[in-house]
C-alpha cells in the first residue's frame, strides 16, 4: 500500500509569507491607502493575510490579496526587485522584496 505524500510547500511561498509577515520596510502605499482610516490596521492585516486559493493564487506563491478594508476594496502585491526597476529571481539571496498596497481604484 503506498502512502501518498503531502505537497511540498512552494519555496517562494515561504519567502513571501516570511517577508510579508515580518516587513517594515520596503513596504509602499498608493495616496489612496494613505487617506484611509487606521492604516497601521491595514498593515496589520495585510501581515495576518493568510486566505489563498486556487482563484486568488493560481500560482501558490502568495504574492498578493485583496481586502475589504472599511468599505474599501484594496490590493496588496509583492514585487521582486533589487534595483527597484526590473524583476528579480524571487529565489535568489540577493531579491528585494517589496510590498504594495493600493485601492482598487487606483489599480
Amino acid at each position: 500500500m503506498s502512502q501518498e505524500q503531502a505537497p511540498q510547500p512552494n519555496p517562494i511561498a515561504q519567502l513571501n509569507d516570511a517577508f510579508r509577515r515580518s516587513a517594515t520596510q520596503d513596504i509602499y502605499v498608493t495616496p489612496g491607502v494613505q487617506g484611509l482610516l487606521d492604516l497601521p490596521g491595514l498593515v496589520q492585516a495585510v501581515r495576518d493575510f493568510n486566505t489563498f486559493t486556487p482563484d486568488n493564487d493560481p500560482y501558490g506563491e502568495h504574492d498578493s490579496g485583496s481586502i475589504d478594508w472599511h468599505e474599501q476594496l484594496t490590493f496588496w502585491k509583492i514585487d521582486y526587485d533589487q534595483a527597484l526597476q526590473y524583476w528579480h529571481d524571487p529565489l535568489s539571496p540577493e531579491c528585494r522584496r517589496v510590498l504594495t498596497m493600493m485601492l482598487a481604484e487606483e489599480y
